[in-house]
């Protein structure tokens, strides 16, 4: 029998990209738009994303089986409105085994949000909820200062098994207030909704890897999404990622700046001195826990 060498994956991992942003992007603000701009040809960017069948074909392309689609509210600062909720289901609709959709509710200007959270996940099969605190302008432990709509958001998602996903980690976005990406105010979501699944995106990068480290180790149901995380810095950023490998996810950003493609990143991830078993459970085993092939 032949031997795999260090650091192969044996047999070919149906990879899920765990954060895949595809966005009605004629609602991004000037200002924002143009940071894409600088790194995408949009008309290109525009084809793909138009038609979900075309990009199924571009996942196909990129070795890629299954992509969640991350869509969030921020109308004041990246200017996406509510509408993106209903955006994102119809286009995962074309193929609910391969696209996972993301939403999230306006928690700031929604007048009840329980039916809000029931819509999502009742009306438009919405399967993980998308919090962007630098984006928003709110700390995900806002709820323990009185905000009551998060604290119906992470019931809602606790007693449904519906993850959460919250961005951790800095943000180069004209008006994003990159403080409230310092994950340790997760930890009390942590503590006062044990049920609940957190899926910690970025893992803090670039300045907060140990504190969700800290957090992935601590609490049961936290969830690492290495997205935008160049994979040549994913040991130097998270030296001990073997030991959370089992809830650890792969994930693009793509279309992000940085991030051009997908293949590039699963090609680089695999290069890593990672075990065989890590590489699997972070390509797809993890994934397929949380999300499970229909």
């Amino acid at each position: 029998m032949k031997m795999q060498p260090a650091g192969s994956v044996p047999a070919t991992p149906r990879v899920t990209d765990i954060h895949v942003h595809v966005e009605p992007w004629t609602m991004l603000k000037p200002a924002i738009r143009a940071t894409f701009e600088q790194s995408f040809e949009f008309k290109h960017l525009d084809a793909i994303t138009a038609s979900p069948a075309a990009f199924l074909d571009f996942l196909d392309g990129q070795g890629v089986w299954r992509a969640a689609i991350i869509n969030y509210v921020s109308p004041e600062i990246m200017g996406f409105t509510a509408g993106v909720n209903e955006f994102c289901a119809r286009f995962c609709d074309h193929d609910r085994r391969r696209l996972i959709p993301f939403g999230c509710p306006d928690l700031a200007n929604c007048s009840d949000p329980r039916s809000e959270m029931r819509m999502l996940f009742d009306g438009l099969g919405i399967r993980g909820i998308k919090i962007h605190p630098p984006h928003q302008a709110i700390s995900p432990a806002a709820y323990r200062d009185g905000f009551r709509p998060q604290a119906i958001l992470y019931e809602e998602c606790s007693a449904r098994g519906v993850p959460v996903m919250i961005h951790t980690g800095t943000s180069i976005f004209k008006g994003a207030r990159s403080r409230l990406g310092d994950p340790m105010p997760i930890d009390d979501v942590c503590v006062d909704y044990p049920d609940l699944k957190i899926i910690l995106a970025h893992g803090g990068r670039p300045l907060w890897m140990d504190e969700c480290f800290f957090l992935l180790r601590r609490h049961a149901n936290v969830y690492l999404d290495i997205s935008s995380i160049p994979p040549a810095s994913l040991v130097r950023y998270f030296p001990r990622i073997e030991e959370v490998a089992s809830k650890t996810m792969f994930g693009s950003d793509w279309p992000s700046p940085g991030v051009p493609e997908i293949r590039r990143n699963v090609d680089q991830l695999k290069a890593l001195p990672l075990s065989p078993a890590a590489l699997r459970q972070i390509l797809e085993t993890t994934a397929l826990s949380i999300f499970p092939d229909a």
